[in-house]
């Protein structure tokens, strides 16, 4: 097992920073290339002194302020303010399963069976009541049992 102060095996041992002298840096730089001549470096073009360019100063009584993004501080309407918070709560709460489930729709398959459990459960129209009515009442002035659901 290695020491704490040891490096694992194969790894390059540096010294801390500002710790290396002049000739151990070069050695461990390695060449340097050599700087251009000064009668080489570029010839500066002259500039007319009438058309100076000085640097703009933005205090108070200066030069006028860049234009800047300001799309953060618009007073956006109602509607979009409460899109965008409603989404970021979704990102950030944990949503209950049984609220969750609103938030996806079914499939065809579901739905149908689901609407033919519904339509048992549908309450009777006005036509159904009238006929069943006419029908309960015609069983009772034939002298028969008459039949309910209950």
């Amino acid at each position: 097992k290695p020491s704490r102060l040891q490096p694992p095996h194969g790894s390059v041992v540096r010294p801390p920073l500002g710790t290396m002298g002049k000739a151990a840096k070069a050695k461990a730089g390695g060449k340097k290339v050599a700087s251009a001549p000064l009668s080489a470096k570029k010839a500066k073009t002259k500039q007319n002194p009438l058309f100076e360019k000085t640097p703009k100063d933005f205090k108070l009584g200066g030069d006028i302020q860049p234009r800047r993004d300001l799309n953060r501080f618009v007073r956006w309407p109602q509607y979009i303010r409460l899109q965008r918070q409603k989404k970021i709560m979704l990102m950030r709460l944990k949503m209950p399963p049984a609220i969750n489930q609103f938030n996806s729709t079914i499939d065809k398959n579901q739905a149908t069976t689901l609407l033919r459990l519904m339509k048992k459960y549908q309450p009777e129209t006005r036509e159904a009541k009238k006929a069943r009515l006419a029908e309960m009442a015609q069983q009772k002035k034939d002298g028969q049992e008459v039949k309910t659901k209950k």
